[in-house]
């Protein structure tokens, strides 16, 4: 059944009130600079360095190269159909409702249960400052906080993530830069290293290089907030154009770049890599006094940025859906230009997530979190085949809607495709990912179902 989604769609209103557009273009330029920077390259790139030992730059280069051509996928979509729904939304009109349920919904899960995780992330640094202050406590403000500054306007969220995008951004280009002149032997006190801990590339052979591949493609998560955020922006076209345009330098120095510099200036066997963390280890073999407590600070922000974005990114998923009535209509009711009930909808599942960690975390959170493992690849896979139906029905019917272009239509668009079943196959070889395949593919499957069974009830009306 095609979609019921019309082609060209205004401010999504429920009982007459808009979303508002209060996100100005600093802000959308800054959240497309800074959410390249996520917690996962911070916390989660010490296991993939010391798997894949100095091939960790390959790998974070291929997979970067993968989120570029989704990036320019969604980019293309967003920039002629802006929606607060993003990919969900171009699902549906292009592949049909059921595939915009699963898309949506999916990522919701994902969302909020990663708002959880990162709130634990950011309550043990900080707990690591304040000993013996419950962690609990600390995830719990830190979700009022956000919760709060989400409620009260769109504008909020805007400078909570200016402000930490603009932190990150410096910090890791003060990284970059300290880096490469200790490197090229100009930091005054260090000895250059040289390509001395680059002689063994594959330490661990193809299988390290296979397990630093996969942590390097879920580092990448998060880069779609900003197509769900132009959507309330000042000139939404603009913004998702100016995003997707730059996205491919942004990967290439923050990621591809910051790889190379540590594992040119620290052994990749380092214990530090994994226990302080490849960004702290880095500076510490700098000598650099205070680095660790310093880099500290900067994980945390990636961390508290994370958690406002994701909670964003839920309630205007959830929106989305509830608008295009693929949900409770409750979560659909705006007040002020927020969905205010699915923000809070979206904090309190995260919360939950939280207690589960606490009450049930060999069980129930953790089959949470081998179901969440894969989703990412299935809104990656959404959005591709989505991609190549939405192209043609443009060039067809509104060829001046493409502002933003895929490079070389349909064969890139092909080869991301043939990129993420190669994903999947390498998540089935090892144990340790193939529980989250599966466990993923099961909820993709339900949600599918459930999605398809509305889809034909709608239709019978």
């Amino acid at each position: 059944m095609p979609s019921t989604t019309p082609e060209t769609e205004t401010p999504a209103t429920r009982d007459g009130v808009s979303l508002s557009h209060g996100l100005k273009q600093r802000h959308l330029s800054m959240i497309a600079l800074g959410g390249v920077i996520g917690a996962g390259l911070f916390v989660g790139s010490g296991a993939g360095i010391a798997a894949a030992g100095p091939s960790i730059v390959l790998a974070y280069a291929l997979s970067g190269l993968l989120v570029m051509l989704v990036m320019r996928m969604l980019g293309e979509m967003s920039a002629a159909y802006p929606s607060s729904g993003s990919f969900s939304a171009h699902a549906e009109r292009a592949i049909g409702p059921w595939a915009g349920f699963t898309a949506g919904w999916s990522f919701w899960v994902l969302l909020c249960t990663a708002v959880g995780l990162e709130g634990i992330g950011a309550a043990k640094i900080v707990t690591g400052w304040l000993p013996g202050t419950p962690e609990w406590a600390w995830v719990a403000l830190f979700m009022v906080v956000f919760c709060g500054a989400n409620l009260a306007a769109v504008k909020n969220f805007g400078e909570f993530e200016f402000w930490f995008a603009a932190l990150k951004v410096g910090a890791i280009t003060l990284f970059l830069v300290l880096g490469v002149l200790a490197v090229a032997g100009l930091l005054p006190g260090t000895d250059s290293p040289g390509a001395s801990h680059l002689t063994d590339f594959l330490p661990n052979g193809g299988e390290g290089l296979v397990i630093g591949l996969l942590a390097s493609v879920f580092a990448y998560g998060g880069l779609e907030t900003v197509t769900i955020a132009a959507a309330e922006s000042e000139d939404p076209v603009k913004g998702v154009a100016s995003a997707v345009r730059t996205a491919m330098w942004r990967i290439a120095v923050f990621y591809v770049g910051s790889m190379a510099v540590i594992v040119t200036l620290v052994p990749w066997d380092s214990a530090a890599v994994v226990e302080k963390g490849p960004y702290v280890a880095a500076l510490d073999e700098l000598g650099i006094p205070g680095a660790g407590q310093l880099m500290n600070v900067v994980v945390l922000v990636a961390l508290l940025s994370a958690m406002n974005a994701n909670v964003y990114g839920a309630s205007r998923i959830a929106y989305s859906l509830v608008e295009r009535g693929q949900g409770p209509k409750a979560l659909g009711r705006v007040s002020g230009g927020v969905p205010r009930v699915a923000v809070l909808a979206s904090c309190v599942f995260g919360f939950l997530c939280v207690l589960l960690s606490y009450w049930r975390p060999n069980d129930v959170f953790s089959w949470l979190l081998n179901m969440i493992g894969a989703v990412i690849l299935v809104v990656w896979i959404f959005i591709a085949v989505s991609q190549l139906r939405l192209r043609r029905r443009l060039e067809r019917e509104a060829p001046g809607k493409l502002v933003v272009r895929m490079w070389a239509f349909p064969w890139l668009t092909w080869v991301a495709l043939a990129g993420m079943a190669g994903v999947f196959v390498l998540m089935a070889r090892e144990p340790d990912t193939r529980v989250q395949l599966y466990s993923t593919g099961g909820m993709t499957l339900f949600l599918a179902a459930v999605g398809y069974g509305w889809q034909r009830v709608r239709a019978g009306r």
